[in-house]
């Protein structure tokens, strides 16, 4: 598995380099770089399967560099020495998001996702690696919720409220209309402006125009949304 290290720090790019040598993992480091210029070129040049990742570099930051490179497949493993870009760095679908200092044990086990992948054959995608998780942030923390464990989700004046199967729920600041590309579209339908339903939890349609979930919760389906969410719940 080749991997491209884009680090402008000397030291920590140094360090990594050591660290992954030490793993003895099936990887094999082809490029360095420490701009999103070079990293761009290195990577056009040399098509990495994986690039460990810093945030902040001197001509712009990580996510120019995504912009710039989204015809390649490779995996993502941020490394960085701030939080406050977890949430973005995640919905670009990086396996890992590291703080510096780096501890050996995070590195590993971030390089261990990703090289199981690769020899199970079937590497995730970039863009839906993120897909089995949402993450909501609030001001003291970010919470995740696992798709699985996600009724529904409710949207009332701009506010989104997230129901989960155990009966806690979730209050965003944030509109429903901002959350629709992360769900994944096989279990998940919009049926009405304000409502998007996980079909697993469906128990059956009512022909007045509700379906019902498992929890008796009633859920109106709108008449333009109906023939969409009865072609996936009949999946």
């Amino acid at each position: 598995m080749k991997v491209l290290l884009v680090e402008d720090e000397f030291y920590t790019r140094k360090g990594l380099l050591a660290l992954l040598h030490e793993l003895q993992k099936d990887i094999e480091v082809v490029g360095e770089s420490g701009t999103v210029e070079e990293a761009v070129a290195l990577t056009r040049s040399l098509h990495p399967d994986l690039v460990l990742l810093d945030i902040h570099l001197p001509d712009g930051d990580a996510f120019n560099y995504l912009e710039q490179t989204t015809e390649f497949d490779f995996q993502i493993i941020f490394i960085t020495a701030h939080d406050n870009f977890a949430i973005k760095a995640i919905k670009q679908g990086a396996v890992d998001y590291i703080l510096k200092p780096v501890v050996p044990e995070d590195l590993e086990e971030a390089i261990d996702k990703v090289v199981a992948s690769y020899q199970a054959g079937h590497p995730p995608a970039v863009d839906t690696v993120h897909r089995e998780k949402l993450f909501l942030s609030f001001n003291d923390c970010i919470q995740v919720i696992h798709f699985q464990e996600l009724m529904f989700c409710e949207s009332d004046n701009g506010y989104t409220t997230f129901f989960l199967s155990n009966g806690q729920s979730f209050l965003s600041s944030k509109p429903l209309k901002d959350f629709e590309s992360e769900f994944p579209t096989k279990k998940f339908v919009r049926t009405h402006q304000s409502f998007i339903v996980n079909l697993d939890y469906v128990n059956r349609y009512q022909k007045d125009g509700y379906c019902i979930l498992h929890n008796d919760q009633k859920i109106p389906v709108s008449v333009r949304r109906k023939k969409q969410f009865m072609t996936q719940l009949m999946q």
